[in-house]
């Protein structure tokens, strides 16, 4: 059961879940807020004729007493026939802005909420990395950008993978290890059609070199690993500059946890199945395929809700991490 609520925020909230034809959900785990497009009928015969919809209004998404979505009205989109449709976006929408921040010893928690009191964007759970990082200095970059460079170096020093959502009107931060789904998607279980691929074209490696710039010596010095499927792949090298105040240690795990996340293929698997809106970008579930031999956990990268009349499919885009 969907229910659609827009808040004019002068203190009428209009529920139009009656007036709903279609509703489309898209997450997308890197670089995009969520977006919800909603058509509905205008000028139904029981629609309130004080009804009105305006750019910046809230919206509320609901479906089977689940809490899915709160965001605000960006476009709308109306012509002579009787059909309106409106998009919104979560909150993440305000942080592709360009500005100019300078960090230093914080961890990507800090970042995060420095520039969420800065843009007066409300947070929630965030769950701790616990890195520290040495120096952030981005230089009008988009903010979204910035928050997902300081989480970046929180995988490649601690190899835990965290996820920036906005969580019904709430940015989040979790680990994807806690956002694992208790259900199975593939071979009897929802999928209806899938498309696989396997990849070394883009973020795979298997020599990693790292330089530091050595104010003593007035060198760089350079570390490196590197891995035996040079010789079934060719050479690809994955080159960093290191802080000048990292030390061997700290340059050694850099080294270990880049070759581990690393020195593989992409896979990367493209499912469509019956909907289930407990499924979004940043989840962590379980694939079975017996066909090509799947049996392991996947982290949905993106995912596409359409929910028409009582018909709800999605799409779902997974990786392994």
């Amino acid at each position: 059961m969907l229910e659609i609520l827009i808040d004019n925020k002068d203190g009428n909230v209009w529920d139009i879940s009656g007036l709903v034809s279609s509703v489309s959900w898209d997450t997308v785990r890197i670089g995009k807020p969520s977006k919800l497009e909603v058509t509905f009928i205008k000028g139904a015969i029981y629609e309130d004729k004080s009804f009105k919809y305006n750019n910046g209004d809230i919206i509320r998404f609901r479906k089977d007493g689940m809490n899915v979505f709160y965001g605000y009205i960006f476009d709308i989109n109306s012509g002579k026939d009787e059909l309106v449709k409106v998009t919104a976006y979560d909150q993440l929408r305000y942080l592709l802005a360009n500005d100019t921040y300078v960090f230093k010893n914080v961890t990507a928690i800090q970042v995060i909420k420095q520039i969420a009191d800065d843009f007066r964007l409300k947070t929630g759970v965030l769950s701790d990395a616990g890195y520290k990082i040495p120096t952030l200095v981005e230089d009008n970059k988009k903010l979204l950008d910035i928050i997902y460079k300081s989480l970046d170096l929180t995988l490649i020093n601690t190899g835990r993978n965290y996820v920036l959502l906005d969580d019904f009107g709430e940015i989040s931060l979790r680990n994807v290890e806690d956002m694992k789904l208790d259900f199975v998607l593939g071979d009897g279980s929802l999928m209806y059609d899938y498309d696989y691929k396997r990849s070394i074209d883009s973020d795979t490696y298997n020599r990693v070199k790292i330089v530091r710039n050595n104010k003593k010596t007035k060198r760089r010095d350079v570390y490196m690993a590197q891995s035996n499927t040079i010789g079934k792949w060719g050479l690809l090298q994955l080159y960093q500059t290191a802080d000048e105040n990292a030390n061997d240690a700290q340059i050694k795990q850099l080294l270990d946890t880049l070759m581990r996340v690393k020195n593989r293929e992409s896979k990367i698997f493209t499912i469509k199945a019956i909907g289930d809106i407990r499924v979004r970008a940043g989840c962590y579930l379980p694939v079975i395929i017996e066909e090509i031999g799947i049996n392991q956990y996947f982290l949905v990268d993106e995912c596409s809700h359409s929910i028409e009349g009582e018909d709800h499919t999605m799409t779902v885009d997974l990786k392994v991490i």
